[in-house]
């Protein structure tokens, strides 16, 4: 059964990917609040994205940056900061019980302890993360799909989806605004368990999420969202791993809540795939880390078939 879902591509983006919005935000308010001087080193942590981003900001405003990841950034990303002259820094030991996220927090923490000119921007916590998708993600899907009842978003800090559920609560919309999870993060108290796809999910809880806000969560198998990425790239479209999960989350939702395709819809989808053609797209990879049951065709739901127009794409 084909469904109205329209597809908000955020890897069109300058920097590639939604993160744009949130690396902007966070140093212009830093900057307005006189916390960036001269001597001010930017530190964050981040998977990739928002790295990239944090780059080209940082890098056209003179700013020196350091970006604190782990082995899961895609080496493109890493390759992109460090062309910007980003200082990279890969921490490879994980945090036993907190995962990657928390040993990245202990290198980020440790840094600006030890020299005051460093500036932690902290993604997770800065209202400018969820405000920058309150003033611009979520007045954009309403902008341009009038009479929409449903919004798919994946749940990584927390900033998209509590930005886009906050505008349309307050602006006085009905739209549901339903996160997307992996499987394996803690955000919403489920088991903790391996994940190898940035920009969805967590290994410790964040508090920028409020889960009594949203109108629902998906928990999405990563297999699920690499079957989701891979039909889809068939079909003309080479997404990110975490527009995978979203995606596949969205059809899911939908078979259990709308058997009549009566419900227009709209998923976000983060970022592109060229950063991942040596992970989602490379079959060697996924192989290795997923077993060759995960290069079978997309089970979730009926082979996806996108139609490219003038307006937003819709997967019908």
């Amino acid at each position: 059964m084909g469904r109205n879902l329209q597809v908000k591509y955020e890897g069109f983006n300058f920097a590639g990917s939604i993160k744009f919005r949130v690396a902007r935000a966070m140093i212009d308010a830093a900057e307005k609040e006189k916390a960036i001087g001269p001597d001010t080193v930017l530190v964050e942590s981040s998977s990739g994205n928002l790295g990239v981003a944090l780059s080209v900001i940082a890098a056209s405003r003179h700013i020196p940056f350091v970006c604190v990841t782990d082995p899961r950034c895609n080496a493109l990303a890493a390759k992109l900061m460090r062309a910007l002259g980003t200082d990279v820094r890969v921490v490879h030991d994980a945090d036993p019980q907190s995962g990657y996220l928390q040993a990245r927090l202990d290198v980020v923490a440790a840094l600006c302890a030890e020299d005051e000119r460093y500036l932690w921007l902290n993604q997770y916590s800065n209202p400018a993360n969820w405000i920058s998708h309150y003033e611009t993600t979520a007045p954009d899907i309403a902008a341009h799909s009038p009479g929409l009842d449903v919004v798919f978003v994946g749940v990584g800090t927390g900033g998209t989806a509590m930005g886009c559920v906050r505008y349309f609560r307050e602006h006085g919309h009905s739209v549901r605004v339903v996160g997307i999870d992996a499987v394996g993060s803690v955000t919403f108290g489920t088991p903790a368990g391996r994940r190898l796809l940035p920009g969805i999910g967590a290994s410790t809880r964040l508090p920028l999420v409020e889960p009594g806000l949203l109108d629902g969560v998906v928990h999405v198998a990563e297999t699920d969202a690499l079957a989701m990425c891979r039909a889809l790239a068939r079909r003309g479209f080479l997404l990110g791993g975490s527009a995978g999960s979203v995606l596949a989350g969205a059809m899911e939702w939908l078979r259990l809540n709308d058997p009549g395709n009566r419900l227009k819809s709209v998923a976000v989808a983060a970022d592109l795939g060229e950063r991942y053609l040596e992970t989602v797209y490379d079959d060697l990879w996924v192989t290795a880390h997923f077993g060759p049951e995960a290069l079978e065709p997309c089970l979730i739901a009926p082979e996806p078939s996108v139609r490219v127009g003038g307006g937003p794409e819709e997967i019908r």
